[in-house]
């Protein structure tokens, strides 16, 4: 098994990007230029390394490689978004790997691009990319090109030599455990061993409603490969397990006017198998809540109002600020009840929440992150 933690580190130490590996600062695929230069990466790497594995690693200094980090990212649709875009698409992996030094709110991201028979190419036109464009690696470089039929393998030796450098063994198992159970000591850390061989950590705020357990504050980490299964301040979340099974149930806040209700998200089972092997399951179980459109056609307007006030820098009553933490959640509430709109209004108002306060900013991610699974389910 392959310890990420330490294949990142391998991957920053053999070379600058090339043909097989590339870093990014962080990426964006909410945003239709994000997703575009993401796709085209995605392609690229695809149609260079027809044999083998390739790499993106998000998170990095491009100029002295220092491991920064980035946000948590959970979409577990993105093979979907791959799917939709591109032709003969790759098999796609996105993962967060976690690093001591980083705050627990921050990770590596890890895409693991494995290329199938045939040739990578758009599907449809995004941004400035046209449908039917074909990518590769030039150099460090995704460049479109005229597909030639002589590809040469010429990175998997290189691949593989790193990939077997990158194995876990019981000390770096060890020392997981160990880093996870100091680290999250605030939010009662446990772990469980399933099959004899994977080891979960996890840990999160306890809370008990009728009879049932939920955690918030929750983070939850595959040791073996040093893989964050999960990661969130915000959501509450159960968690229940057997001997062979470790399974996740996500639920989000949503309401209005004061009266907020738990929505089950998402629910996320890891099955460890016999062979020493694993897979992820994830179903989408949300049911979007509805409301009287009298009442959000109100709630739209006084949204949209807030943020003609943002875009003039005119300050803010109490009231009005209370309303804007509401914001990022009442947009998405008007859109999952038709207001189509309200997501592009929520996008215009990104930057005005950023710079206004970090709970705010943290409420927009939090939103937009609940629409990327809606979405792409």
């Amino acid at each position: 098994m392959i310890n990420k933690r330490l294949l990142i580190k391998n991957l920053l130490a053999h070379n600058d990007e090339n043909s097989f590996y590339d870093k990014k600062r962080k990426i964006d695929i909410s945003q239709k230029e994000g997703k575009a230069k993401f796709l085209k990466h995605v392609c690229a790497l695809s149609n260079s390394n027809p044999k083998n594995n390739s790499f993106i690693v998000i998170g990095v200094e491009d100029e002295d490689n220092s491991i920064l980090g980035v946000d948590f990212f959970d979409d577990s649709k993105i093979q979907n978004i791959i799917n939709a875009y591109l032709n003969n698409p790759p098999i796609v992996q996105y993962e967060n790997i976690s690093f001591p030094h980083l705050p627990n709110d921050k990770v590596v991201g890890l895409v693991t691009i494995r290329a199938i028979e045939g040739l990578t190419s758009l599907r449809k036109n995004i941004w400035k990319y046209y449908g039917g464009a074909v990518f590769f690696r030039d150099g460090s470089i995704s460049m479109p090109k005229v597909f030639k039929s002589d590809i040469k393998d010429v990175n998997s030796k290189i691949v593989a030599a790193i990939e077997n450098h990158s194995h876990n063994n019981i000390e770096y198992t060890l020392d997981g455990v160990f880093d996870f159970m100091a680290k999250r000591n605030d939010y009662n850390p446990q772990y469980k061993v399933f099959k004899e061989y994977f080891v979960v950590c996890w840990a999160g705020q306890k809370k008990e409603v009728k009879d049932e357990v939920f955690y918030s504050r929750v983070d939850i980490e595959l040791i073996n490969e040093q893989v964050r299964l999960f990661y969130s301040a915000l959501d509450e979340v159960s968690i229940s397990f057997d001997a062979d099974r470790f399974k996740i149930v996500e639920y989000v806040s949503l309401g209005l006017q004061e009266n907020y209700k738990y929505y089950p998200l998402e629910e996320t089972v890891i099955l460890f198998h016999n062979n020493a092997n694993y897979s992820i399951e994830s179903t989408l179980v949300f049911q979007s809540p509805k409301f009287d459109k009298k009442i959000l056609h109100h709630i739209y307007n006084t949204n949209n109002a807030l943020l003609d006030y943002l875009k003039k820098g005119r300050k803010l009553t109490q009231t009005q600020e209370n309303d804007l933490t509401n914001l990022p959640a009442t947009y998405l509430i008007c859109y999952l009840n038709g207001f189509t709109e309200a997501i592009e209004k929520l996008n215009e108002a990104k930057p005005f929440l950023k710079i206004f306060n970090d709970k705010i900013y943290s409420n927009y991610k939090e939103s937009l992150r609940i629409l990327r699974k809606v979405k792409y389910n």
